[in-house]
Order: structure tokens, then sequence, then C-alpha cells
């Protein structure tokens, strides 16, 4: 993997003592499966097979550790790496699915307390990457870094745009709108940005609808596939019982064999059900980001239209209800696609007044909190 990356990146956290705790915990653990992962491989001797130390070690790994699903699958690649290094733990890899550069100052952290959104500041770039993983955590001289695998040369479009990729498009959008940035715009350049902010929303809701429509069917198929592998082995399990009480223990052994390569394969669909469960939520949280750019943009655009003449704010009405209703439509089929309600068409004042004392308690609340920690 390092091959299709030519430097390296460096991130320094500034984590809270929260985020701290949890980031040491997640390393705690990770040190667990490590240890596990040595003691299969001096009892088993499977070490070095990846396809069998799976079938082993992903079981006993998730009920003694709390580690996500997704960074016990690349750990047992890295522990191959590890193996007679006999040293403390501090670093473990990631990618794309255990962290994300959410703004300009936080990105989140995917720890076995939940993912932590953190502050970072970017320390520099360096030539080379000899990593397996494509980025790594890394406690070193008192600073907590990621280090990330950059690719410098050019890369194939990808056909279908990962949900990172959806929710870094939508900051953007939101960035530009935001601090009254598209306000300070004079005439019609202010009434262009945020009409192409809009535009930009529209074609993110539909990826947004398409990537989380294909996580959803991807999910269905496992799942009806492990239903149908324990059917299966419920019914061999039957099958051995009955050879067991006519005395055919010939007959017996091949169908046991068979039922234990069944277990191994729900085991491999079980790591996948998890991964497919954090795109699923990976892709909720594009559709809310979508959905509030959305609101954020429209307001501003009726905004801008209502501070122009009364011509020029006629001429623009139908082009602004135009924009409204497509992007109606397309939040309405994602509505469908996934089971995210859509922004309802009735009640709009209702909704915003309640959206106001929602704000304005949510406001108090932070406040009470402050003078509290004061006090």
């Amino acid at each position: 993997m390092s091959g299709r990356f030519q430097s390296t990146m460096s991130y320094t956290l500034s984590p809270s003592p929260e985020d701290d705790r949890a980031i040491r915990a997640t390393l705690d653990d990770y040190g667990v499966m490590m240890g596990l992962l040595d003691e299969i491989g001096r009892e088993r001797g499977a070490s070095s097979n990846l396809v069998a130390l799976h079938e082993q070690a992903y079981a006993p790994i998730r009920e003694k550790t709390r580690l996500p699903a997704r960074l016990v699958t690349l750990g047992l690649r890295d522990h191959a790496n590890r193996q007679g290094s006999g040293a403390a733990i501090d670093d473990l890899p990631l990618d794309g699915r255990l962290y994300a550069i959410k703004s300009p100052t936080h990105l989140s952290l995917s720890t076995v307390e939940g993912r932590r959104l953190i502050p970072y500041a970017v320390a520099g770039y360096e030539p080379g990457w000899f990593d397996h993983a494509e980025a790594r955590l890394v406690l070193k001289d008192g600073k907590t870094l990621i280090l990330v695998g950059i690719a410098t040369a050019t890369r194939p479009k990808e056909t279908n745009m990962a949900t990172e990729g959806i929710l870094s498009r939508i900051g953007r959008v939101i960035a530009g709108l935001a601090h009254g940035a598209a306000d300070t715009l004079e005439g019609a350049n202010a009434t262009a940005t945020v009409e192409q902010s809009i535009r930009e929303i529209d074609a993110v809701a539909e990826e947004a609808r398409v990537s989380a429509g294909k996580a959803r069917a991807e999910e269905h198929r496992i799942k009806a596939k492990i239903a149908e592998i324990n059917d299966e082995i419920d019914d061999l399990a039957g099958k051995i019982e009955t050879g067991l009480a006519s005395g055919r223990e010939d007959l017996v052994k091949p169908v046991v064999g068979l039922q234990i390569d069944l277990e191994a394969q729900r085991s491999a669909l079980e790591t996948a059900l998890a991964e497919v469960s954090d795109r699923i939520e990976e892709a909720g949280k594009a559709l809310q980001a979508v959905a509030s750019a959305r609101q954020d943009a429209v307001a501003r655009l009726s905004a801008l239209k209502k501070s122009k003449g009364a011509a020029s704010a006629l001429e623009g009405e139908s082009a602004s209800v135009r924009n409204e209703h497509r992007l109606a439509r397309s939040l309405d089929a994602i509505s469908r696609v996934t089971g995210v309600p859509g922004r309802p068409a009735t009640g709009a004042s209702e909704v915003e007044e309640l959206a106001r004392l929602q704000r304005e308690k949510a406001i108090q609340d932070r406040l009470d909190s402050y003078k509290g920690s004061r006090g």
C-alpha cells in the first residue's frame, strides 16, 4: 500500500483530557489485541496466514476489547510487522473510516470511547512513506500525531465518491457561506455565489443518496447471507445429532467440518457488516449536512433577493422557486431510499419558531454549563 504514497503529512493533535484518555484507552486495547495475536501465533502457528488468523482471532478480540471492527481488521496485518519486536504499543494504523478531516481546525477520530472531535495543526510534510497503512496514530515525545501518506502523482478519478468526499464538499460550501462572506459581495456576484452553492448542494444530495442507497443494499445482502448461513448451521446441527444417535460417526465428521467452515464464513461476513454499518453512519452525517447546508443557502438567497429592487426580486423569484423545488425533490428521494426524513412541505413558520426556541434553549444551556464549571 505504501507504494501509492510519495510523502508524509503530519497532523499534531491537541486533545482535551477526556480525548487523551480515550486515545490512550484505545492504544491499551490495541496492545491487548497484539498480545492475543502473539498467543494465537504461538499456540496455533497461524500468525503468517491472515485468513486463518482472522478466523481464529477476530471473535476473541472483539470479546476482550472495545476496538472498532475496522481497527481490528487493520491490526491483523499490522501484527505481522510487529512480531518479535516486544516494544510497547504507542501507535496504531488508521484509514479514512477511522479518522476524517472535518474542518481546517478539527478532525474526528474513532476510539474505544466513541468518535472524538479533536483540534489539530498541520505540522508539515516529509518525503517518503514507509508504512503499509495509509495513516497512523502515533504518541511521540509527548505529542499525539497522525501521520498520513500523501500521493503526489495524479491518480485516476474514482467513479463513486466516498462519503468523506461528500462531507468535505459540503464543508467547503458551508465555509463559503459562513460569517457573512457571501453578503459582502456586491450585486449579482452575491446572488450568483449562493445560487452556485445551491447547485453544488443539489449535486451532492444526489451523490449522498446513491452512496447511502448502495450501503443499505449491501447491508441487506450481507444480513440475508448471514441468516442463510445460520439456518444451514442449525440444520447441520440437527443432522449431527441424528448421526451420533445412529452411531454413524463416519458420516458426522465431514458434516462437523462443513459446519466449522460455515462459521468461519459467518465471522467474515459479520466483519463486513460492521464496516458497512460504519459507512451507513457516515452517510447519515452527509445527509444531515446536505439538509442543513441547503436550508442555510436557500435562506441566504431569499434574503439577497429581497435586498435588491422590486423588479430584480421579481425577476429572480421563479429561479429561486425552481431551485428550491428541485432540491426538495432530491431530498425526498434521499428520504425514500435511506429512511432519513426530509424537510416537511407544511408548517414552515411553526418549524422556524420552534427552531428559534430550540436555539435559545441551547444557548442558555451552554451558558449555564459555563457558569457551573466556573463555580
